[in-house]
């Protein structure tokens, strides 16, 4: 009996290897030999192609004197502030009404996941034309894409519009979790309206609170399709982002030693600001 019972989890082993090691093949092959090949680039004065230098960390150095890099980040985080707020906000709203005894329930959050599967070019190119065509041809103004005010407003809009499909289906999720005798021992307390909300409801869907603030907040850091489809970084630089300017300056503008370094400050950024988040919020989480 122990003979065969190490044979069949002989066997098992031998087949979770063969399922786990293609996998991690692929994903150093993929993700981390790119990255550790960037990270070394980021130390040279490569221009993307021919022969480079190593000039140490003067490309790091060079970023923190770099007024359209700052500008950047900026922008970057602008958006990724109001877009995550708005997001969350948004989509909470949804979720409880998606989660009340209402007619067509399912097909109505089929309706609103649809933006989701749609891509985030197509999305971009449709509102670009929504909003330089239709737009100004109803208020009789200028499209707001030709703007350097306001032109960070549409990319929110669209990036919210999208984002929120999958961030309300968490919300619903967190919403189901929430036993019904929970509710009624704070109706019997008297709870009821926004009451009922913020000692019940909210408290306990706030893990899910957590997951979509850090996922959202990852996602419109790295704001890149929109701004391809809707600006490409205009008007005169206005909207462009970090994820933009690597792309555009390192592929193209010459820059590719000098974008990797950029990468890996916005890397190590992200990261940081991932931690942060969880663990701010999850400190939250035990508060309530």
């Amino acid at each position: 009996m122990a003979s065969t019972a190490a044979k069949v989890g002989s066997g098992r082993n031998k087949t979770f290897m063969a399922i786990l090691i293609p996998v991690l093949v692929l994903f150093c092959a993929f993700n981390t030999f790119p990255l550790l090949t960037g990270f070394f680039y980021s130390f040279t004065d490569s221009k993307g192609y021919g022969a480079f230098n190593i000039i140490g960390i003067q490309n790091y150095l060079d970023l923190f004197s770099d007024a359209r890099v700052l500008n950047s980040y900026l922008f970057t985080f602008k958006v990724a502030v109001v877009a995550t707020l708005a997001t969350n906000i948004i989509s909470l709203m949804l979720a409880i009404g998606l989660s009340s005894k209402i007619k067509f329930k399912s097909a109505l959050r089929g309706i609103y996941f649809v933006p989701r599967i749609l891509g985030a070019l197509v999305v971009g190119y449709v509102f670009s034309y929504f909003f330089t065509y239709i737009v100004p041809a109803i208020t009789g103004s200028e499209s707001i894409l030709a703007s350097t005010e306001w032109a960070w407003v549409a990319i929110v809009i669209v990036v919210v519009w999208q984002a929120c499909a999958q961030t309300t289906i968490i919300y619903i999720t967190g919403l189901s979790s929430v036993p019904e005798d929970v509710y009624e021992a704070g109706s019997l307390d008297g709870a009821v309206g926004w009451d009922k909300f913020r000692y019940i409801t909210f408290p306990l869907i706030m893990p899910s609170v957590t997951t979509n603030m850090v996922l959202v907040m990852k996602d419109m850091l790295m704001v890149f399709d929109q701004i391809v489809a809707m600006t490409s970084g205009g008007p005169a630089q206005s909207t462009e982002s970090i994820s933009y300017l690597i792309y555009n300056n390192g592929l193209s503008g010459g820059q590719f030693g000098y974008q990797c370094a950029n990468a890996v400050i916005f890397f190590i950024l992200i990261a940081v600001v991932s931690i942060l988040q969880t663990k701010f919020l999850n400190s939250k989480e035990e508060q309530l």
